[in-house]
C-alpha cells in the first residue's frame, strides 16, 4: 500500500509540472510572392511543322553526247548563272562545224553559177536563141541553189550551237550538288544527269493546314494587309526567320483534309537549306487583351490547370484557368483570372488552398525573346486567278 501511494504521488507531481510548461508558439505562415497579371494586347498563332524547299531546282544535263573532258567546279560549291561546270570533248563538233562551213561554201558557189546561167539565159531569150523551157530550167536551178545555201547556213548554225553545248554552264545561280560523273565518262544528250543546282535566296517553307483553320483564315483575311509567318529551326528557341505566305493550293487533299500553303523566306547567307524541318507560327485571329503570368505559377491539378490567388486576408484559394501560348517568357491566360487578382508567382509549392501565407508584393515582368506579337501580321491568302 505504501508503494502504491508513492506512485500516485509521482504521477500527480508530473501532471503539475506539465501544466506549468508554456504553450508552443503559433506556426509562422509560409512566405510567397504575389503579383497582379500583366495585361497586354496579343494575337493568337497556330503552330505548324513544315519543310524548306528551293524556289528553283534544276537537273543539269548535257545538250550533246560525248566524253567529259573537264569538271570545273567543286562539289557543293555556290555557282553563278552562266558559270562553266563541265566541258565535253569539242573535237568531233569542231570537225562537224568545219564540214558544215565547207558545204555552205560549195552551195554558195553553185548558187553563183546558177545565177550567172540565169542572167545569160535572160539575155538570149530576147533574141530567141534559147527556148522558154531552157530559161525556166535555169530559173529553177537558181532557186534550188538559193535553197541549198539557206540549208547549208542552217546546218552551220546547228553545228555552232552543238559546239557551244560542249561547254555546260550553270542555268541559274545557287548551290551545286556533287558531280555525278568524272572526267572520261561518256554522256548522252538530254539524258545523263551531271549534277543538280538549287537556288538559295529566297527559299520557300511548305506546310499543310487543316480545313477548319483555312476557313478561319479566309474569314479573317478580308481585313488583313499582310500574311506574315515566323519560323524557328529544330535547335532554336526563337522564331527568328520571317516570311510571308505567297501560295495557296487550289484544292484540299481529300485523304488528309488539309491544303498546302507556302511561305517565301529571305535567305541571303544561304543558311537555310532545302529539306530542313522547321516549326512555324501563323497568325490565327484578331488581337485581344490577355492577362499574362509566369509559366511556373501554373499548377496541374489532375486534368485542370490552376493558379493560386491570395485574398485581402492573405488566404490562399485556387483558380481554374485556361492557359494560352507562351509569350516573352510569360503564359497567356485566356480565361479564369481578373486583372486585380493577386497571383502567387513565387513559392507556389508552399501555397495550399485555405492556408494563411506571408505575402511579398511583386511585379510580373516580360522578357522579350524577339517574337513579335503579330498585331500587323494577319493572314492574307493569295488570290487564285
Amino acid at each position: 500500500m505504501r508503494t502504491g501511494g508513492r506512485g500516485w504521488l509521482v504521477a500527480a507531481l508530473a501532471a503539475m509540472a506539465a501544466c506549468d510548461k508554456p504553450a508552443p508558439p503559433p506556426e509562422t505562415p509560409p512566405g510567397v510572392e504575389v503579383a497582379t497579371p500583366l495585361a497586354r494586347e496579343v494575337s493568337d498563332w497556330d503552330d505548324y511543322t513544315g519543310r524548306f524547299e528551293p524556289v528553283d531546282l534544276v537537273e543539269v544535263r548535257p545538250r550533246v553526247s560525248g566524253t567529259i573532258q573537264s569538271v570545273n567546279f567543286q562539289d557543293g560549291q555556290r555557282v553563278k548563272q552562266g558559270q562553266l561546270l563541265f566541258v565535253i570533248d569539242p573535237r568531233p563538233f569542231d570537225a562537224q562545224l568545219a564540214r558544215a562551213r565547207a558545204d555552205r561554201e560549195g552551195a554558195r558557189a553553185q548558187l553563183a553559177n546558177s545565177e550567172a546561167e540565169l542572167k545569160r539565159a535572160q539575155a538570149l531569150i530576147g533574141n530567141q536563141l534559147i527556148s522558154q523551157s531552157q530559161l525556166e530550167l535555169r530559173s529553177a536551178a537558181q532557186l534550188q541553189g538559193s535553197a541549198s545555201v539557206a540549208a547549208a547556213e542552217a546546218e552551220v548554225r546547228t553545228q555552232e550551237l552543238n559546239l557551244s553545248f560542249t561547254r555546260v554552264t550553270a542555268p541559274l545561280s545557287g548551290r551545286a550538288s556533287w558531280r555525278r560523273l568524272a572526267v572520261g565518262n561518256i554522256v548522252m544528250a538530254d539524258t545523263t544527269v551531271l549534277t543538280t543546282i538549287v537556288s538559295e535566296d529566297p527559299i520557300r517553307f511548305v506546310f499543310d493546314v487543316p480545313e477548319s483553320a483555312l476557313l478561319r483564315y479566309k474569314r479573317d483575311a478580308s481585313s488583313a494587309a499582310a500574311s506574315a509567318v515566323e519560323i524557328r529551326l529544330q535547335d532554336e528557341t526563337e522564331y527568328r526567320w520571317k516570311g510571308r505566305v505567297d501560295f495557296l493550293d487550289n484544292a484540299l487533299d481529300r485523304s488528309s483534309g488539309t491544303i498546302r500553303l507556302r511561305a517565301e523566306v529571305p535567305n541571303p547567307d544561304g543558311f537555310l537549306s532545302p529539306g530542313m524541318f522547321g516549326q512555324m507560327r501563323l497568325f490565327a485571329g484578331k488581337p485581344f487583351t490577355a492577362l499574362l503570368v509566369p509559366d511556373q505559377s501554373i499548377v496541374t491539378d489532375q486534368t485542370r490547370q490552376v493558379v493560386y490567388v491570395v485574398d485581402g486576408e492573405n488566404k490562399v484559394s485556387q483558380r481554374v484557368v485556361q492557359p494560352g501560348r507562351l509569350l516573352d517568357g510569360l503564359r497567356v491566360i485566356r480565361d479564369g483570372l481578373s486583372p486585380s487578382d493577386r497571383v502567387v508567382v513565387s513559392g507556389v509549392q508552399r501555397a495550399r488552398p485555405g492556408r494563411q501565407v506571408s505575402v511579398t508584393e511583386g511585379t510580373v515582368v516580360a522578357f522579350p525573346t524577339g517574337v513579335s506579337r503579330g498585331e500587323d501580321s494577319r493572314l492574307s491568302l493569295p488570290e487564285t486567278k
